[in-house]
């Protein structure tokens, strides 16, 4: 009787024990996945959704792209990319999106670059300066995103253009 009673005082002991640590180790998880997720993947402004993207297999050879800092930049992270030429490719409110390039001016070696860019739903302007030039020049500055409904959201920006 006497082993009855610390076998089934130890299985409990036992039970209680191992219970409470994973409740607390679940509950850490998911509140870091869920900072993880928003924080890496969109720039939320609470009117505009400005999201990560891949660069464009469209894009075959000039072109500049952009993340909203270096370490993202680094990190492959990119918010914009365009062929340098005429067409521009970003993630807003959920949605792919394609835009017209209407002017693009600093890729030929000037310390200003700037950019305008337009669909039916946004029109984007780009001012940046060069900070570095080698094969790609690196740029540093900020993105305007103005919704046609009027909402407005800018971010500062990070990226390099080049062939």
């Amino acid at each position: 009787m006497k082993y009855l009673i610390i076998l089934f005082s130890t299985f409990l002991f036992v039970a209680c024990k191992k219970e409470k640590p994973a409740a607390s180790q679940n509950t850490a998880e998911d509140s870091l996945s869920i900072v993880k997720d928003s924080s890496n993947t969109h720039l939320s402004t609470g009117t505009i959704d400005v999201g990560i993207i891949s660069f464009p297999k469209e894009i075959k050879e000039c072109s500049c792209y952009f993340a909203k800092n270096k370490a993202d930049f680094e990190a492959e992270k990119y918010i914009y990319a365009d062929d340098a030429g005429k067409t521009a490719y970003m993630q807003l409110d959920g949605q792919r999106t394609v835009m017209n390039l209407l002017s693009s001016s600093g890729m030929e070696g000037e310390e200003d670059l700037s950019k305008e860019i337009e669909n039916e739903n946004y029109k984007i302007t780009v001012k940046a300066k060069k900070i570095k030039g080698d094969e790609a020049l690196l740029f540093q500055g900020s993105m305007t995103i103005e919704k046609s409904t009027g909402e407005t959201f800018t971010t500062p920006i990070y990226g390099a253009c080049g062939c």
